[in-house]
């Protein structure tokens, strides 16, 4: 007679889904229930907004995201996400849902994340739930194993934002920012970081601020990527305006400027801007 104690298993992974797309999100959730029934779907949400909210609020193990999703795409979600996470729980392994982008799709050769092409065909689903399946054992085999993957997911996010085509635009020479009856024409040389401020954005140079009704979407085509540098989800500094990158005890990566007071907050996805040579 077997005297030793019974194995318990370990807790049923938990899944968030995000599509826009209702009957897509209900087949998705149908057939993941019929390959990996003890998967618990513990959020379906319709836009990135809701996603990134709901995946910090509830920490699944597993994120599907459709990749093309009204205001917040699945990227900027796994974006934002990267950046908002709290280092000392695991990452989702993250799984994009999309249409065919050749693209796109080339930034998924060392598979840290997966894809799904819609129409979703089910062989194709089986093997990333194997796939999703042997990454969560290997997670949970140690915090190294856990560590090593999220910092190929942030590489792999990295290259997927590279590889989406970037809309042809005449770069900014002046911004133009109204206040009351005035309109200030400002220099792009004279910026020394943009910031998010609900629909607005903070334009810093040394002697002042100013509020554009602009996003940063819209504004970045327009940037010269070699001389702006998107530090933050919400903020894109001029590089020649930093005087300095320093690590924090905390392992927080903070920015130090030439003619500003306040510090800048450099995310996750983007340290890797400011490695020694």
């Amino acid at each position: 007679m077997n005297t030793g104690a019974a194995a318990v298993p370990g807790p049923a992974a938990r899944a968030l889904i995000a599509e826009d797309e209702p009957l897509l999100a209900a087949g998705l959730a149908a057939e993941l229930a019929a390959l990996w029934p003890e998967l618990a779907i513990v959020a379906r949400v319709g836009d990135g907004a809701s996603a990134l909210a709901q995946a910090l609020a509830l920490r699944p193990d597993l994120c599907f995201l459709d990749i093309r999703m009204p205001a917040m795409s699945g990227l900027d979600a796994a974006a934002a996400l990267a950046e908002d996470w709290p280092e000392q729980v695991p990452f989702p392994l993250l799984v994009f849902v999309t249409a065919y982008d050749e693209h796109a799709l080339a930034a998924f050769e060392h598979q840290a994340v997966d894809y799904l092409v819609k129409p979703l065909a089910r062989q194709r689903l089986a093997a990333c739930v194997a796939r999703l399946r042997s990454r969560l054992a290997e997670r949970a085999a140690g915090a190294a194993a856990a560590s090593a993957a999220f910092d190929a997911a942030l590489a792999q996010l990295r290259a997927l934002a590279a590889a989406a085509p970037a809309p042809a635009a005449e770069r900014l020479q002046l911004i133009q920012a109204q206040v009351g009856a005035l309109v200030y024409l400002v220099p792009i040389d004279e910026v020394i970081y943009f910031e998010a401020a609900d629909k607005y954005l903070r334009v810093v140079t040394a002697e002042r601020e100013h509020l554009i009704r602009l996003s940063l979407r819209e504004l970045l085509p327009r940037l010269d990527p070699q001389r702006f540098w998107q530090v933050h989800r919400g903020t894109v500094v001029q590089a020649r305006c930093i005087r300095q990158a320093q690590r924090e005890e905390s392992g927080k990566l903070t920015l130090a400027l030439h003619a500003r007071p306040e510090r800048l907050g450099v995310s996750r996805l983007y340290a890797h801007l400011f490695r020694g040579l």
